[in-house]
């Protein structure tokens, strides 16, 4: 097959499957040729599952002769986080504990995308639980990123990420707690958002009755109208998860048209208390200044952050969450987690009542000043990330001369953004000088995402980014 097809995006492969341009069970047998020749050096995908992916695809070909109707993601390969349920297919979570674990039952994000017509290729490499901005674990190799194979693609979804740049797969579901679909989107050249809090229903994973109350799954690809595909298969309430939205998701393919003309945007290179990359500023700046050229209005501004970095609310509420959750495996199989996985549950184990409390009640103020802000703005944009990609296991514990926690001060951007429940994306802007993308941050309010999408969209016209390859592709 023409090797152009690895990066065709989703919607015109929908078409050619529809029109019997191509057949899926050979595009299914193209991507798992591609996949046996370059996941060796990237350690994307944890687990495959060719039988069931080709007997999907014949399905779906089989639907095509018949004139039958066609879902929306119509025979198209796609990757599953391995954060997802899958019935029948391995799903480790990134742990070793579950490195043998098949489930009997999807997730409703998997439900999801099999109803819409999808291709499951395999289950995408992620740290353990999702608790890291880049991707190593125990089960494998660390996932490595397609522009530079020394780097880390980020994380949590670092495998769907760089299975994405490669080429490995036409489309992706990630999810983000704290970034995780921003992290590696930025960090790898791809697109990715994180939709508002309770989009996308989250019922399907393994842990106790705990609420993870930042996480949401969200789509992941190459161009923004295929990110408002799958975001259009995956949105929309369920009963089973109780904090999803109850209103049904508008029209994401519709919200893409129409420019950002008149639209009053706030830029902020640090949000009031960041360290970011001298480089990384002047990129996403010149990004920012596109939208003014788009006929925008950019001002510098951003929501006042109640003392300064948000971060210590973050770990309370999302470790105590985790640990919670998974309580059970800890400490008797202590050995057998992730050195990060073990900070987090030795300090979520020593939080009380009173300290969840209060982080609590600074999440309901931030969620408010937010709400203020986008009352005055349309758009809020930031650096995706504070720095480019970094080599695999050397977090930086310095950015622009000031010293940063190595585990998150790489990402003061994403995580704020989480707590207040409101819909992001990263949207690749630029290239460092040594190679690496740089992604552009845009933050909409609370149910904003066809108003990111859109903005996405309109900065994709004016910069395109998709012909751009990695050296492993």
């Amino acid at each position: 097959m023409d090797p152009e097809l690895a990066f065709t995006p989703a919607t015109d492969i929908r078409r050619m499957i529809a029109d019997g341009e191509i057949s899926s069970v050979e595009l299914t047998e193209f991507f798992y040729q591609r996949i046996e020749e370059l996941n060796p050096q990237l350690n994307a995908y944890l687990t495959l599952c060719p039988d069931q992916a080709l007997a999907d695809a014949r399905a779906a070909d089989e639907a095509v002769q018949r004139g039958d109707e066609l879902g929306p993601l119509h025979g198209i390969p796609i990757s599953v986080k391995d954060l997802e349920l899958t019935n029948g297919v391995r799903t480790t979570m990134g742990s070793a504990i579950f490195r043998d674990r098949v489930p009997d039952m999807d997730s409703i994000v998997v439900e999801r995308v099999k109803a819409a017509g999808g291709v499951i290729l395999g289950k995408t490499n992620t740290p353990e639980f999702g608790q890291s901005g880049t991707t190593e674990n125990l089960v494998s190799e660390p996932c490595r990123n397609p522009w530079n194979t020394d780097y880390t693609p980020g994380g949590s979804s670092g495998g769907a990420a760089a299975a994405l740049a490669a080429g490995l797969c036409t489309l992706a579901t990630g999810s983000d707690g704290g970034g995780s679909i921003r992290i590696p989107s930025s960090f790898s050249g791809v697109t990715g958002i994180k939709p508002s809090q309770g989009r996308v229903p989250r019922y399907g994973g393994y842990g106790g009755p705990a609420v993870n109350h930042f996480s949401q799954s969200g789509p992941m690809s190459r161009t923004v109208r295929d990110t408002a595909m799958l975001l259009q298969a995956l949105a929309g309430p369920d009963s089973r998860d109780a904090n999803t939205m109850t209103d049904l998701p508008p029209d994401y393919m519709a919200a893409l048209e129409g420019g950002v003309a008149g639209w009053r945007i706030a830029w902020s290179d640090d949000l009031g208390y960041a360290a970011v990359d001298p480089e990384v500023v002047q990129i996403t700046r010149a990004a920012a200044q596109i939208f003014q050229e788009m006929g925008a209005t950019v001002e510098e501004a951003a929501p006042e952050i109640e003392g300064g970095d948000p971060f210590p609310a973050f770990s309370t509420v999302f470790g105590t969450a985790s640990y919670t959750s998974y309580e059970s495996l800890y400490p008797e199989r202590r050995d057998e987690l992730t050195h990060y996985v073990r900070n987090t549950f030795d300090a979520a184990s020593k939080h009380t009542a009173a300290d969840l409390s209060r982080a609590l009640a600074y999440v309901d103020r931030l969620k408010r000043r937010f709400a203020d802000f986008f009352n005055t703005y349309d758009l809020l944009l930031t650096p995706a990330m504070a720095v480019t990609a970094f080599p695999i296991g050397q977090h930086p514990t310095s950015i622009a001369g000031r010293s940063v926690e190595p585990w998150w001060g790489y990402l003061p951007f994403t995580f704020p953004i989480n707590m207040s429940g409101q819909t992001a994306s990263s949207v690749p802007c630029g290239f460092s000088a040594a190679g690496l993308p740089v992604g552009l941050h845009i933050v909409g309010p609370a149910g904003g995402e066809g108003r990111v999408l859109r903005a996405m969209a309109a900065f994709e016209d004016a910069q395109p980014w998709a012909q751009r390859r990695p050296p492993v592709s």
